[in-house]
């Protein structure tokens, strides 16, 4: 019995153990805006990062490399008088996807490695310009380069910053560094226009969503909204060519107040970064809102797919066509339809009952009853409603509906370490 005690304490310190560690990796995710806040040596660096909508995205990663620069060093960046969208590229040139602690940086493979960059990613930087050379020098210095490709030697990028300290570490999650300059990069330093000088419908027609962009021009109102929130801040969700051309016979039926308001409900009024929506759950107004008609919709992610929902259907996002504040365009595989303008599918009827054998008309009562009921049923309010709702309508609740619970792999861990608990607990 003693020997079956002491089997059952160390199972449940075990668990214990267990589930604090797995609290702890769940929980505390890497925040670079209050890492850098601790340092008033970076303040400009740390405020140019949460101005660019760069912090949020370098939040979402699990490995990273941030490489700072002083304040020093940012004034110089800043005398040039570059715009926002160019200060975005340069930035974004000093975030490293990998983990790169001060003791790896001595450790580097044949002492040189070529690591992309959040730049590299965005899909602006041509060839290998969006990479960062990293290389372990004699004497314990490490230098940077940024990569051109002008590098006809292919040597790696000139090396014109180097490495100072380790501001702060979380293994193999996040590292930031204090590099002695700005990287210079001849295409992050470019002049970037800003989005509102940029033509949206043509941005949508190059990229797959042409079927909406031509129809969004025949809608003056709905170009026009749109346009006119451009520079305050916009996010678009537009529907792939095959999608929206499906849609477009019922979209025809709808009057012209009806078809705006459906286009305009692909769009919300405020600048949402990829990063932010992943990181981001709850409902959202569109440009189509407008006092009591709510015109909204839920954002949802699971992982790295976001997700949109209306009390219809549901689109995920399938792509980024720009995103540089204040604009961002995503395609969704659906066209995303409103309960103002479209009924929900009905649910199926239950199955009648058997007739009772004393009542013989039951069969004829029961018939004139569904009539009755049918008759007495609620019309849509908006004249912009279809009588159905899509065809598609159906199938898309019934998907809905089975993923209503889920739970992630964390929650999975804790429950199990709960039952070992309990059950550890029942043999003391």
């Amino acid at each position: 019995m003693q020997h079956l005690r002491q089997e059952s304490l160390a199972a449940i310190a075990a668990a214990l153990l267990l589930y604090a560690a797995v609290t702890t990796t769940t929980t505390h995710a890497h925040n670079i805006t209050h890492i850098l806040a601790k340092y008033p040596e970076y303040s400009t660096f740390n405020h140019y990062l949460t101005l660019t909508h760069l912090a949020p995205e370098i939040n979402q990663r699990t490995t990273i490399t941030v490489c700072a620069v002083d304040n020093a060093a940012m004034t110089d960046l800043l005398s040039k008088h570059p715009s926002i969208y160019t200060v975005k590229n340069i930035l974004s040139l000093h975030v490293l996807l990998d983990y790169f602690g001060a003791k790896k940086l001595h450790q580097i493979t044949n002492g040189t490695a070529l690591a992309a960059t959040m730049f590299q990613a965005t899909g602006t930087a041509p060839g290998s310009s969006g990479f960062v050379n990293i290389t372990d020098l004699r004497g314990g210095k490490v230098g940077f380069g940024a990569d051109s490709n002008n590098n006809a030697d292919n040597d790696g990028a000139p090396l014109t910053a180097f490495f100072v300290k380790s501001v702060e570490e979380i293994p193999y999650n996040i590292s930031v560094l204090q590099i002695s300059k700005v990287l210079p990069s001849v295409v992050a330093e470019a002049p970037t226009p800003a989005p509102s000088q940029q033509n949206l419908t043509s941005i949508m027609s190059k990229h797959g969503c042409k079927v909406f962009a031509d129809t969004l021009l025949t809608s003056p109102d709905a170009i026009n909204t749109f346009s006119d929130n451009v520079e305050g801040g916009l996010t678009v969700f537009c529907p792939i060519d095959d999608a929206f051309k499906a849609f477009l016979p019922k979209f025809k039926n709808l009057t012209v107040a009806g078809k705006a308001s459906l286009l305009e409900y692909h769009g919300i009024p405020v600048y949402q970064s990829l990063a932010m929506l992943k990181s981001n759950n709850g409902m959202l107004n569109t440009l189509a809102t407008d006092g009591a008609n709510k015109y909204d919709m839920t954002v949802q992610n699971d992982g790295e797919q976001v997700t949109l929902r209306t009390k219809i259907d549901t689109a995920k996002i399938t792509g980024t066509l720009i995103d540089e504040q204040p604009l961002a365009i995503y395609t969704v595989d659906k066209v995303l339809l409103p309960r103002e303008l479209f009924k929900a599918a009905a649910p199926a009827p239950a199955p009648a009952p058997a007739p009772e054998p004393a009542a013989a008309d039951a069969p004829a009562a029961s018939k004139k009853h569904k009539k009755k009921k049918a008759a007495d049923a609620p019309a849509d309010s908006g004249s912009d409603s279809p009588a159905d709702s899509p065809d598609d309508a159906a199938d898309q609740s019934a998907d809905d509906n089975s993923g209503g619970f889920r739970f992630g792999r964390e929650r999975y861990i804790n429950v199990a370490i709960f039952v070992a608990l309990v059950f550890g607990f029942q043999m003391v």
